[in-house]
């Protein structure tokens, strides 16, 4: 965590004396404006590459602005409080700050516990300065830890949420990235825009693939086209508010009602289907051929990572950079059903 006297925090004074606003300042050094207000505001401690980052435009240093940041043994913060009186976690330094995730809620990609509070963490914790976290809904997450882990020898951590609850993180400073596809063909630009609806300006946009989400059903009821299945009367199993799957589904039944029930993940939708709770659903294709369901494609969404600039320098980033961009990866993908890689590995400054 870093740390620094509150009575040296010149930054609003310096800015003042440049006649820069808190937006001009915000965009030139690559945050959000919001961070920029709590910072001058001392309710935000700044991580070292946004301190550097401001320093720059300042024209000033660190220590002229902060009085130097230093790093200090804190005690680690839970991200959010556990579920279950069992308090497994993992942890990992986002920002300066070393987060304890609680381990009752499971990754993607599951990872043993590094220690279970009151006692002593199992592992060394400087991995903690060696674990990426990410926050998305991608069925295909794994595969992106396993391969980062093996070429990096780092690793990272998958926490399930959906795209806008991934932003809330991101925005927090509990994760160093966050999945969404929100945009489509009709809405090429909607990943960018709720970035900045919900973030602000200072972040890339690191694109994965796109993919195809649609309709998964029973095979047996045969259905031969999205207008049929939604005039038919079968019973529906939705998605969370937020999420990319609950922008496809509303936009299909337009005035009808919500599904009662609900799903929080893709798999979650097959499995309610598979399990006879639901006849339809909306979800991604590769969930759906996974549990052997037929599958009418919907619209193709362009799935990115948002990554904030001041995380972009941050050695765990430029790894996976690297992984997204080889040769192994991309080909792995590709091969899944659904997953489009012409455009995997690109990354788009958010102006």
């Amino acid at each position: 965590m870093t740390s620094r006297h509150s009575s040296d925090n010149r930054v609003r004074e310096i800015r003042n004396s440049l006649g820069l606003t808190q937006l001009e300042l915000a965009e030139r050094a690559g945050i959000s404006r919001t961070a920029v207000t709590a910072i001058e505001g001392e309710r935000l401690v700044p991580s070292v590459a946004a301190a550097l980052a401001l320093a720059a435009v300042l024209e000033t240093t660190v220590e002229v602005l902060f009085g130097g940041i230093e790093r200090t043994d804190q005690p680690e913060t839970w991200a959010w409080e556990p579920a279950t009186s069992v308090r497994n976690y993992w942890q990992a330094e986002v920002g300066g700050r070393r987060w304890l995730y609680p381990a009752d809620s499971s990754p993607m990609f599951t990872l043993l516990p590094d220690g279970q509070l009151p006692g002593e963490s199992t592992i060394p914790t400087t991995l903690a300065r060696q674990t990426l976290v990410v926050a998305c809904c991608d069925p295909a997450a794994g595969l992106l830890a396993s391969e980062y882990a093996r070429t990096t020898g780092q690793r990272m951590l998958v926490l399930h949420r959906s795209s806008r609850q991934g932003l809330e993180l991101l925005k927090d400073g509990k994760v160093h990235l966050a999945g969404l596809h929100l945009s489509t063909p009709d809405q090429v630009d909607q990943n960018a825009e709720v970035v900045r609806e919900v973030l602000g300006n200072g972040y890339h946009l690191l694109r994965v693939a796109k993919w195809q989400e649609g309709i998964a059903s029973v095979s047996s009821e045969r259905l031969r086209s999205v207008r049929e299945v939604i005039r038919s009367k079968l019973r529906w199993v939705g998605r969370e508010p937020g999420s990319g799957a609950r922008q496809c589904l509303d936009q299909l039944l337009g005035e009808r009602l919500t599904p009662r029930r609900l799903a929080r993940s893709h798999r979650g939708v097959a499995e309610a289907i598979s399990s006879g709770w639901a006849d339809v659903g909306v979800c991604l294709q590769l969930t759906s051929v996974e549990a052997g369901l037929a599958f009418l494609p919907v619209q193709e969404e362009a799935y990115d990572l948002c990554i904030p600039n001041a995380f972009l320098d941050d050695p765990r980033v430029q790894a996976l950079l690297n992984v997204v961009r080889s040769v192994n990866y991309r080909r792995t993908l590709a091969n899944l059903p659904g997953y489009n890689t012409a455009q995997t590995g690109d990354l788009i400054r958010l102006h």
